[in-house]
């Protein structure tokens, strides 16, 4: 979700402005109200990112129909481009004039979905860099809650807004008066992750939440663009943030992975790292099991194949440099927010091993917390835990899994 975004994002297509306009033309003409009816707060949780200006947008509808998908983060809100303190797509498109955006949000809602609207991102003038303080910030956010009838937002604060101590303590500063001042609102707040679980700007951004006394729903880290490769890495950065979250903030560890998300990158990374479908089931397992707030991914643009699939090595904005399906990723998230997509054929669930068989170690339980050099007994076979790990079975994300297998009891 980083430097993909400065290197892709470019005009949006006359095809999808002009088709845009008639949507929201139609809309307005037809008298279709685009009140927004609030989904449950897991589906704000689940929302994949989409750009809907740039990146060859998908069809939302297409999506939703293919998967049973039904919440989108838009992104991304900035500053304008030449500077000033009010809300635009990408710097580029003002807000207050939006027509395009617009329509896409009232085709989803149209579909029985919603949309979040997400701020910043890598790269670009973010509103917190711009506006003089924390209620101008706030106030140009609110022209895009008011706008659109926003029930959910997303501060992204990454580069180089966050290395701006200033700037940050805006943007959380605003988080805080949108939260009071639209009462329900779902507020997330992402940042960049780390093997550690984030780093030394991502920790004053805590610091700063904590000194505000400002608690969103969730605190997402994205563990990919840092020597990240597979779910492994990914799960321990996600322990070890919860720790941070911990210290940070006084909760224990169930309290911290309440307010705890997950933020992915479908496919190849911009710094090399592959991210499949095996490695998302493993890591929406892990955010399942812990009772985490959030998981989302960036983002839909790419989750489709390249042609060739693996894109000759290159990671790119439209597609995921990966074999898969399109909206592949997309089922994550809907798995996640509690619905299960339509298949075509339906699938038939997968039969668990047996537990136990004639093993001396003790036999795997679900609710038990294992660390590392713990043995357990499962499937026939003897385990060994590598890290901590809880209710991830024996066996069933390979190589890469918590659990090395020791061979047949």
């Amino acid at each position: 979700m980083k430097r993909l975004r400065a290197l892709f994002c470019g005009a949006a297509t006359a095809a999808l402005a002009t088709a845009g306009l008639a949507a929201f033309s139609a809309q307005q003409a037809s008298g279709a109200s685009a009140d927004a009816t609030a989904l449950s707060n897991r589906w704000y949780a689940a929302a994949p990112y989409l750009m809907p200006h740039d990146n060859n947008p998908p069809d939302a509808g297409a999506i939703m129909d293919a998967t049973g998908l039904k919440a989108f983060q838009l992104a991304f809100v900035l500053a304008p481009n030449g500077g000033g303190c009010s809300p635009t797509w990408d710097g580029t498109s003002p807000v207050s004039s939006d027509t395009t955006v617009g329509s896409v949000i009232s085709a989803i809602r149209a579909k029985g979905g919603d949309v979040s609207a997400s701020i910043g991102g890598y790269g670009g003038t973010k509103l917190g860099q711009t506006c003089s303080d924390a209620a101008s910030t706030a106030a140009a956010y609110q022209q895009v809650i008011t706008k659109y009838q926003l029930k959910a937002i997303d501060f992204d604060l990454e580069e180089p807004e966050y290395e701006n101590a200033t700037a940050i303590a805006h943007e959380i500063g605003a988080a805080k008066l949108l939260q009071q001042n639209n009462p329900g609102l779902y507020v997330s707040v992402t940042t960049a992750g780390t093997a550690d679980g984030t780093g030394w700007f991502g920790k004053q951004m805590l610091n700063e939440a904590k000194a505000q006394g400002f608690t969103p729903n969730n605190f997402s880290i994205m563990p990919f663009d840092g020597g990240f490769n597979g779910a492994a890495a990914q799960t321990s950065a996600l322990t070890n943030f919860n720790t941070i979250l911990q210290s940070t903030f006084g909760w224990d560890a169930a309290t911290a992975y309440a307010h705890e998300g997950f933020s992915g990158m479908n496919g190849r990374s911009d710094t090399g790292e592959y991210f499949r479908q095996a490695d998302f089931q493993t890591v929406l397992d892990y955010a399942t099991s812990h009772h985490m707030d959030r998981f989302t991914f960036w983002s839909l643009n790419r989750d489709r194949q390249c042609t060739p699939a693996d894109n000759n090595g290159q990671t790119s904005g439209t597609c995921s440099s990966v074999t898969q399906s399109a909206w592949d990723f997309a089922k994550y998230s809907v798995k996640f927010a509690g619905v299960t997509p339509p298949t075509t054929p339906p699938t038939t669930p997968p039969t668990s091993p047996p537990p136990g068989g004639n093993c001396s170690a003790t036999t795997w339980n679900g609710a038990a917390v294992y660390t590392a050099g713990n043995t357990v007994s499962y499937g026939g076979h003897t385990w060994k835990a590598k890290w901590w790990t809880q209710n991830e079975k024996p066996g069933t994300t390979g190589e890469w899994g918590v659990w090395q297998d020791l061979g047949a009891c």
